[in-house]
């Protein structure tokens, strides 16, 4: 391979021909050889591009930037948000904590992408548009990576997030609608309790997911907020009167999403509670859902030694020995996205709480583990609703006779005979292996005809 030597303030470096990126990326790759090559989140390199966008164009608006330079270097940000150029964004996670080498890794490829736009060859002559001066003018990276952090976060949340749970919400909603009117025995402390509709079991689920969505929608609104124009420690320096303003309106028209700059530039560098609480709802959707998943899993266990009271879809063989074994494998991928996500907020926790004086250095992590949280979800709950949720069926015979076999039918004798005498009909009926029906005939002096009334498993349902 040959190379060509880029320069930066501490020297010479070597660069590969073919490579677009510049000396100090190329310093970044040497140093940091930690973990997977290229493992800083794409979502934050499009965030970047669009970000550069509207520097560029804000800065031409109030005179900083000369149109020339500005057309040049927003044609180069479409060709990074359109995914282009991937290949000239090399770096890893593990790098400065406040995000320095990724944005220069960006404005190292603008500057050397348009000076092969301009017909020229990387290794010779002074580029056109300036990395630091020009592609870098009115930021700093202390205010431009946290802005990126919010644009990709907010991006991922709205496009991939919301809309698939979305989708399971509504099937849930469909299994509510559907099984309204099938009695099953209700259980607490997993033992035998009173009846409930699979309707009503299934409404609680969708409950907890609204509940979570409505959390996530909510945390949006400090997403939104952006730091670009706080410069290198909140004060705005070398940033011109009305730039964050400016340039977080671009934003918006850009992204389509009502970005709009930070209130407070102090806490947009120093702080990331916007994420911790966004994360937050991450975490809250992350513990519904194994809830619901585990509750399926339990629900569907058998087919014919376990609860069997639902059927999943059958997707593949569920065992190398066993013919014929099928196992609930989307729960299973699910539950364990579900742990990911709990784990990546211990993390990000982690990171948030390192926010030292006017700067948070523990960016890269806190943005790498927020996204994947928000990708895996989304993955997962998509996955789980077109594999296994829509094809739930219930298993109306063995829900009948688990309803019938239960011992807690009793509790509807409770106001008409007391507790005590309640509980012995109870515990005769498990003693001799006989119906609640026939002990009470043994116990009470009471008409078949009354009895069958108060232990009719529909007049125990309650309000939906």
């Amino acid at each position: 391979m040959k190379y060509r030597i880029e320069k930066d303030t501490m020297g010479e470096v070597e660069v590969a021909n073919d490579k677009l990126w510049g000396a100090q990326t190329q310093r970044s790759l040497i140093n940091f050889g930690i973990g997977p090559p290229a493992s800083m989140p794409i979502e934050i390199i499009r965030a970047l591009g669009y970000l550069k966008k509207a520097a560029a164009l804000t800065n031409r608006d109030l005179g900083r930037l000369s149109p020339e330079k500005t057309d040049y270097i927003v044609r180069v940000c479409h060709e990074i948000i359109a995914g282009e150029l991937d290949e000239h964004f090399p770096l890893v996670i593990w790098q400065t904590g406040s995000g320095t080498h990724t944005n220069m890794n960006i404005n190292e490829v603008i500057s050397n992408r348009i000076h092969i736009l301009q017909g020229k060859q990387l290794g010779y002559g002074t580029r056109f548009a300036h990395p630091n001066d020009d592609v870098n003018m009115s930021q700093s990276s202390n205010d431009t990576f946290p802005s990126a952090m919010h644009i990709a976060a907010a991006m991922v949340l709205e496009n991939k997030t919301l809309p698939s749970l979305d989708v399971l919400l509504q099937a849930l909603k469909n299994k509510v609608e559907q099984y309204k009117d099938i009695t099953k025995i209700g259980r607490t402390h997993l033992m035998d309790a009173t009846p409930i509709t699979v309707g009503q079991e299934f409404s609680g689920y969708v409950h907890l997911l609204d509940q979570g969505r409505k959390s996530l929608s909510h945390s949006l609104i400090r997403l939104q907020e952006l730091a670009s124009g706080g410069t290198a420690v909140g004060t705005g320096l070398n940033c011109p009167s009305g730039y964050a303003e400016k340039a977080a309106e671009y934003i918006a028209k850009f992204t389509g999403f009502p970005f709009r700059t930070a209130p407070n530039k102090f806490e947009a560098l120093s702080a990331h509670d916007g994420l911790v609480a966004a994360h937050g709802a991450l975490k809250q959707l992350a513990l519904s859902l194994h809830k619901i998943a585990q509750d399926i899993r339990l629900l569907a266990s058998g087919p014919r030694c376990g609860l069997g009271e639902i059927s999943l879809p059958a997707n593949e063989p569920g065992s190398s020995i066993m013919p014929g074994k099928v196992n609930p494998s989307q729960i299973e991928a699910l539950t364990m996205v579900c742990g990911q996500v709990i784990g990546n907020d211990v993390a990000l926790g982690f990171g948030a709480v390192n926010g030292h004086f006017e700067l948070n250095v523990y960016r890269p992590l806190i943005i790498s583990n927020f996204l994947q949280s928000a990708n895996l979800l989304a993955d997962a709950v998509q996955s789980f609703h077109d594999n296994c949720a829509v094809g739930i069926q219930v298993n109306r015979e063995k829900i009948q006779e688990h309803l019938e076999n239960s011992l807690m039918l009793v509790t509807s004798l409770t106001p008409h005979i007391g507790y005590d005498k309640a509980a012995d009909i109870a515990k005769a009926a498990f003693h001799n292996n006989t119906t609640l029906k026939a002990e009470a005939l043994k116990l009470l002096d009471v008409e078949e005809k009354e009895i069958d009334q108060w232990l009719n498993p529909q007049a125990m349902l309650g309000r939906e």
